[in-house]
């Protein structure tokens, strides 16, 4: 019993390395491919859906699927609503393991063709000199190595069923949640379903398991890869935890909704496997419940998705994104553009107000990174091109000539508010060399600069005295840097970095003096552009 034990777990080592080859190999194989398909073949819920089917089904990891698509939201570069399109088709990817092992791994001579295709495979791993053919080397060998540790899961399995009492597991009374259980604690183990699926599969073709067990422990198993999402998530931004709550929820809504119907959906698999001529094995047969219930999942869920993605989306709502929404940009204005003037007015002051809190934040808060202003500009970007897109909506044949340029300011101060936000990080560069020995000397002229700042920033409206005296500022410490650099007493590296610093910190000052010259467009359409300038307040 003792060697048994040891085979079936030396067995499922050999299975986790193999699949950890092959989908190493694989995306290593593919390079960029998969990164571009998964990127851009995803434009619809439907095309989604089949990105993650097929690269699933082609790295043999839903795993490896799964946290690249956390990745590309967590970097903006898929909505919710695309990710969640690749989650359900890396779902149906997933059970393209099940086939293998019931197609080529039970009730065939695996070692037939294991052992070539290693030899194969090791082969071009060790003399190909190109680093592709390697991987593809690599993924062969997984490949090998997948079908002999099954084969050894496969008679260890067979051993342990006859060493057993017949009775012992076909008999026993946990029922369906206890095997449900079993799949799910499996998965989380081995953090592979399609370990999880290989042991369930072969344990059924070996008779240790009866059909209806087994079915609930594949939907155990499913419900376990959700636990992949949920840890790569735990750090991640809030786009990335909802689309690990989708990821729970859609599997655990699929799998109650196939354990509820299980008597119907085996019924319907003992039809089909019947109708396609299949083997009559079990391990078939689980193979296309699996199947059956990822799809029929998908297929449930595809229409619901933007609606989904709208629910998921009041989850863990921080304060920047609340700022990041519209509140006055009502659609219905878009025909009566004299009338959307005044609510494009309200957004851009607090445009203006949020662009002031995050310059505010890098003055003033020692040791900030620039990752933890990241959320505070993305809200400024978000809310900027909100406004810059509902400008661009409204109807221009309807405008009269003053509106149409006092929208082309607003327009032009949203651009330089964008400029300013993004070059924000350059503030924290620049307070951060303050604390460099070598500029001591210059270390007075610094502080008034960064002074200058404050007062240029808090301020209310343009004033020429003040901008003037900071760029006096400006010239005057970028003189005396290119003399210490000159002279020896600052590195070239560091006083290059530090010039660029201070630059791109006059590039913001400018773009922020610009944009504090904007005045509502309702005030100019009144003809009072001077009492305009005492409504900007936020």
């Amino acid at each position: 019993m003792t060697a048994t034990i040891f085979q079936i777990l030396g067995g499922l080592a050999l299975f986790l390395l193999a699949m950890e080859m092959m989908t190493n190999g694989l995306k290593s194989a593919a390079g960029h491919h998969l990164r571009h398909m998964l990127g851009h073949w995803t434009k619809t819920p439907l095309r989604g859906l089949a990105s993650g089917f097929l690269i699933t089904g082609l790295v043999q990891s839903s795993g490896a699927v799964t946290v690249a698509t956390i990745g590309f939201v967590n970097a903006g570069l898929l909505s919710l609503s695309q990710s969640l399109g690749v989650i359900f088709g890396s779902n149906i990817g997933t059970t393209m393991t099940g086939w293998l092992v019931s197609l080529v791994g039970v009730g065939f001579n695996i070692e037939a063709i294991a052992l070539p295709i290693l030899t194969v495979g090791v082969g071009l791993k060790l003399v190909s000199g190109s680093s592709r053919s390697k991987a593809f080397g690599e993924a062969l060998a997984g490949f090998a190595l997948f079908f002999l540790g099954l084969s050894i899961l496969k008679s260890s399995l067979e051993s342990l069923t006859g060493g057993l009492d017949n009775g012992l597991l076909l008999q026993n009374g946990y029922g369906l949640p206890a095997f449900m259980l079993i799949g799910f604690l499996a998965t989380v183990l081995t953090q592979s379903s399609s370990a999880a699926l290989a042991i369930v599969l072969t344990a059924a073709a070996g008779g240790l398991i009866p059909l209806d067990n087994a079915a609930a422990a594949v939907i155990g198993a499913n419900l376990g890869s959700t636990s992949t999402a949920a840890i790569s998530a735990l750090k991640a931004t809030a786009n990335a935890r909802r689309l690990a709550i989708g990821h729970i929820l859609f599997n655990a809504v699929t799998g109650i909704i196939a354990l509820t119907i299980l008597p119907v959906m085996l019924w319907v698999v003992a039809l089909l496997t019947k109708w396609l001529e299949l083997d009559a094995n079990i391990a078939v047969s689980l193979a296309l419940f699996h199947t059956l219930f990822n799809v029929l999942g998908a297929f449930i869920m595809l229409p619901f998705i933007p609606r989904f993605a709208r629910l998921l989306g009041r989850l863990f709502r921080s304060k920047e994104e609340d700022s990041a929404e519209p509140r006055f940009l009502d659609n219905t204005l878009v025909t009566t553009p004299e009338l959307a003037v005044g609510a494009v007015d309200q957004e851009m002051k607090r445009l203006i107000g949020l662009t002031r809190g995050l310059l505010r934040v890098c003055l003033d808060r020692e040791d900030l990174k620039p990752a933890q202003i990241a959320p505070k500009s993305d809200a400024c970007l978000s809310l900027n091109q909100s406004i810059a897109d509902y400008i661009s909506r409204l109807r221009a044949e309807k405008m009269h000539s003053t509106t149409v340029d006092a929208l082309t300011r607003t327009i032009r101060t949203c651009r330089y508010l964008a400029e300013a936000t993004a070059l924000a990080p350059a503030l924290l560069q620049l307070r951060e060399s303050r604390k460099m020995p070598q500029l001591a000397p210059i270390s007075a002229d610094l502080e008034e600069y960064l002074a200058l700042l404050r007062s240029l920033v808090a301020a209310d409206e343009a004033v020429p005295e003040s901008f003037n005296r900071a760029e006096k500022t400006y010239h005057t410490l970028k003189s005396r840097m290119l003399a210490m650099i000159v002279r020896g007493e600052f590195s070239s590296i560091a006083g290059e970095r530090t010039l660029d610093s201070l630059s791109s910190v006059r590039r913001l000052c400018d773009q922020w003096y610009k944009s504090l010259a904007w005045q509502p467009a309702t005030e100019l359409l009144n003809g009072t552009p001077q009492e305009a300038k005492s409504e900007n307040r936020t």
